[in-house]
């Protein structure tokens, strides 16, 4: 457990009613096993390593807030399901390596803008305390339910052992095997044009695996995709589940955060002097970092230096989360003072939260066109400067949800109160996922 955290400024963290019992549910935390292995995180630490240096791409993707109504098989399989679909688009659209790493089993917190928000009541309106995910309040507008309760910490660590279980079983069976990519829910591929032209995808890789079986070929050994790595990730944001989390590795004596084999720091916890980057600062896990409007190219440099003293390739990602309007202004510097510093880093575009945006209808959404366009100033920023566009990292769900506008089945305002599921910000769905993976798929190929 890394305790030093305890002596500096920390933001967004809920207002325990009970330090007392915030302390006894750390202890039980601290004594339960880790989620994930050490030599995990240094396999995927090595796999960015290599998407630093262009030789391969990461996909890291899934729920913006991860919920314990939700935990159940079809759901985790269809975000699975299509995240995998993803890799297939880009791994044989662009013919580049991908890295998969899920928004997954582990969600369970989020930052807010507001300490309360105001709610109707029957004498008008009142305030609750905001809800501030699944491991601290309850997303039902009551008092009792967004009463921060430290022992959701603990139903939030066992709902994401359960995921990774399924997460690891899914990823290592027939869903990660080409040979059954066409068990895609055939609605899905009837009614949705990327699902169609994902369908004609596989429907040509089977034919190149084919020729190549009646070749000789032992697609076993020489790649075939049944059984895949699938990390998980979250954003380290309640320092008490993190630092419980945190153990010594008895072989490298380094710690780890294995709760997950990824963990970011978000842009409103980025303080260099805050008690974030210093947890972060010192795990051996990769880690990532993400840069809003705010950041300055300087403070984006010295965070990498905070973060990456010994200079390891893909130990730190930078997530940049500009919006489309700024992206072409406001990354070129950014880049420009984080290479000069040395530090291999993996650079990977979020387009999701610099675009939200309320509808006419009064929903938080995001448009289709507006991720387009940033993942596309994005490329076009690193290809001006001679850098490594190396990821994308989006909310997305494997449901048919109504939340996000745009995309090829054209989803307008009106539309989007017919299935708006999210719990917190607007995610795209199974088809609006894979129509961009063929987008950034012709990005890589150009």
């Amino acid at each position: 457990m890394i305790d030093s955290w305890r002596g500096r400024p920390a933001q967004q963290q809920p207002d325990w009613p009970d330090p007392a019992e915030v302390r006894a549910v750390g202890a039980e935390l601290a004594g339960l096993p880790p989620l994930v292995a050490p030599s995990e995180c240094d396999r995927l630490r090595r796999q960015l390593a290599a998407v630093a240096r262009g030789e391969a791409f990461l996909l890291q993707g899934g729920d913006c807030a991860e919920t314990f109504a939700t935990l159940n098989a079809t759901q985790i399989r269809d975000k699975v399901r299509v995240l995998l679909a993803m890799a297939v688009v880009l791994t044989y659209g662009a013919s580049v390596p991908v890295v998969k790493v899920g928004r997954i089993a582990g969600q369970y917190a989020k930052p807010r803008t507001s300490n309360s928000e105001t709610v109707p009541t029957t004498g008008g309106v009142g305030e609750l305390p905001s809800y501030r995910g699944d491991a601290v309040n309850d997303l039902a507008r009551t008092p009792a339910g967004r009463r921060p309760d430290p022992q959701r910490m603990l139903r939030a660590y066992y709902a994401a052992a359960l995921t990774l279980n399924l997460v690891r079983s899914f990823s290592r069976g027939g869903l990660a095997d080409l040979r059954q990519a066409h068990a895609w829910n055939s609605d899905f591929v009837q009614r949705s044009p990327a699902g169609r032209r994902y369908e004609s995808l596989v429907t040509e890789i089977d034919r190149a695996l084919a020729f190549m079986r009646a070749c000789g070929v032992d697609l076993d050994a020489e790649g075939s995709t049944h059984g895949v790595d699938l990390f998980a990730s979250h954003e380290a944001l309640l320092l008490e589940y993190e630092s419980a989390l945190t153990r010594v590795d008895e072989v490298s004596g380094r710690p780890y955060d294995l709760s997950a084999h990824l963990v970011w720091v978000g842009d409103r916890t980025r303080q260099i002097d805050g008690a974030h980057v210093d947890l972060v600062s010192q795990l051996a896990n990769p880690v990532g970092l993400k840069l809003g409007p705010s950041v300055s190219p300087e403070g984006a440099a010295a965070l990498v230096e905070r973060l990456d003293p010994d200079g390891v390739p893909g130990r730190v990602s930078l997530i940049t989360r500009l919006g489309a309007r700024g992206v072409l202004d406001q990354l070129p510097p950014i880049v420009e003072k984080v290479t000069a510093t040395g530090h291999e880093v993996v650079w990977v575009c979020d387009p999701m939260h610099g675009n939200t945006t309320e509808s006419s209808t009064g929903l938080k959404t995001r448009h289709f066109d507006d991720v387009v366009a940033e993942v596309t100033g994005f490329f076009a920023v690193h290809r001006g400067l001679g850098t490594v566009p190396g990821g994308i990292h989006v909310e997305l769900t494997g449901e048919d949800v109504t939340e996000c506008l745009g995309g090829a089945d054209r989803i307008a305002d009106a539309d989007l109160s017919g299935r708006y599921e999210t719990a917190c910000d607007p995610r795209l769905n199974a088809s609006q996922s894979l129509e961009l993976a063929f987008l950034v798929a012709e990005m890589l190929r150009s």
